[in-house]
């Protein structure tokens, strides 16, 4: 992955965007050296929504039991 300040991201935004359409390659911007946002490509998922959501409930038999005991 690239690494770019948010001042080089701002001068070159179109010119990285293009780069990360065309690559696929994800660029990192950073802050004072700090990463903070990743710009990466869009990928489509094709699954309906709730196909999506399949599989991601968690079902609590027992809700009000305490997690652990001491």
């Amino acid at each position: 992955m690239r690494r770019v300040s948010k001042s080089q991201f701002k001068a070159r935004a179109l010119e990285l965007l293009r780069q990360v359409e065309a690559s696929g390659e994800s660029v990192i911007v950073t802050d004072k050296g700090r990463p903070v946002i990743e710009v990466c490509r869009y990928r489509a998922d094709p699954r309906p929504p709730l196909e999506r959501l399949r599989g991601s409930v968690i079902k609590l038999d027992e809700p009000f039991k305490p997690v652990w005991e001491d």
